[in-house]
């Protein structure tokens, strides 16, 4: 238990250190209202929890087990609430995503935190500094909570914003590592999404209680200003959704174009080589022609066609100048060279 205090018309009147002194304290008090903080507790916590406060099984299994997704329900005349609060990492340039369970009932309000966020400590210290509003009850401290948890919806979508801003710069210089930089946030995002998207239900699950539970109206107010403020949070994020899709279309296109010049640079060099290659070939052909006649005729054997033949030296550079000259028309008609 990190936190536990006995409220009566609005201002704090006990600090128990221990459950059991908080179930007593609170039946010392009546009409006082007790708000028990825990984070990560053990399950044998919520059990006495559940034995004091009759809390349905179901609901304490989900705040042992925790990893559920945000919701709303009702057990009798007590309301369970699970909320997923969000903080951006500036360092990391990351979403971090905390769970937080509440458990509300006519004198009492129990949260369990997994995670270190939202900031409930923050929100105790607001309430017991605005006596009235902590005077209309548990209902008023679930606002509190839920407000804090909105309002920490919006440095997450300017720290996104941010980062979408960062990645488009990314994209058209030609960061290789940007495609997975879009992947992951997008897988944020749509993290991210899962925390906002299920508070406008919650939203309006509570507000379609307001007559049957008795709801004061300003608190009524107060709900409907956060529900705005979720509204705008899901709009911006829905087009966050939308700009990296199209972020992730213009970089598969220019990767395409960049890959398609890459192809043209090889081509042509290759090309080139090949009319190197070419000219190579060519003039090895044009001077082997030559040293194949010569090369027959350097053998030094005695008796071989035209060896004394008077002409035979004049003969054998003609057909080698000859055969050279032929070669250098064939290649050149073929502009090898």
């Amino acid at each position: 238990m990190i936190d536990a205090g006995i409220y009566f018309d609005g201002r704090r009147v006990s600090s128990p250190r221990t459950l059991p002194d908080t179930f007593r304290e609170l039946n010392n008090v009546p009409g006082s209202m007790a708000w028990i903080g825990l984070v990560r507790p053990a399950e044998s916590d919520l059990q006495e929890l559940a034995a004091e406060f009759d809390l349905h099984e179901l609901a304490v299994e989900d705040a042992v087990l925790a990893h559920q997704r945000s919701k709303l329900e009702r057990y009798g005349k007590t309301l369970f609430v699970v909320l997923r609060a969000t903080r951006y990492l500036e360092t990391q340039e990351e979403v971090e995503f905390g769970e937080l369970h509440i458990f509300v009932g006519p004198n009492f309000i129990i949260t369990v935190r997994h995670g270190s966020s939202p900031d409930l400590a923050s929100v105790r210290r607001r309430m017991e500094q605005d006596q009235t509003l902590l005077r209309l009850g548990p209902e008023a401290v679930l606002y509190a909570i839920l407000d804090t948890v909105v309002d920490g919806f919006a440095p997450v979508v300017t720290g996104l914003e941010n980062d979408i801003d960062e990645i488009e710069t990314e994209v058209f210089s030609g960061d290789p590592q940007v495609s997975r930089r879009i992947y992951e946030l997008s897988r944020e995002v749509i993290e991210f999404q899962r925390s906002t998207q299920p508070m406008s239900g919650i939203l309006n699950a509570l507000a379609g209680g307001f007559v049957k539970y008795g709801i004061n109206d300003e608190l009524q107010q107060y709900l409907r200003d956060v529900d705005d403020h979720v509204k705008q949070v899901n709009e911006r994020t829905d087009g966050f959704r939308f700009m990296l899709r199209d972020i992730l279309t213009v970089n598969a296109t220019l990767v395409a174009e960049r890959q398609n010049e890459e192809m043209k640079h090889l081509a042509e060099a290759s090309n080139a080589q090949n009319e190197e290659v070419k000219k190579i070939s060519a003039w090895a052909a044009i001077l082997f022609a030559p040293t194949l006649v010569g090369t027959v005729y350097g053998m030094n054997f005695d008796i071989m066609p035209e060896l004394h033949w008077k002409y035979g030296y004049l003969f054998a550079i003609a057909a080698m100048a000859g055969v050279s000259v032929v070669l250098f028309g064939i290649f050149r008609n073929r502009r090898w060279i």
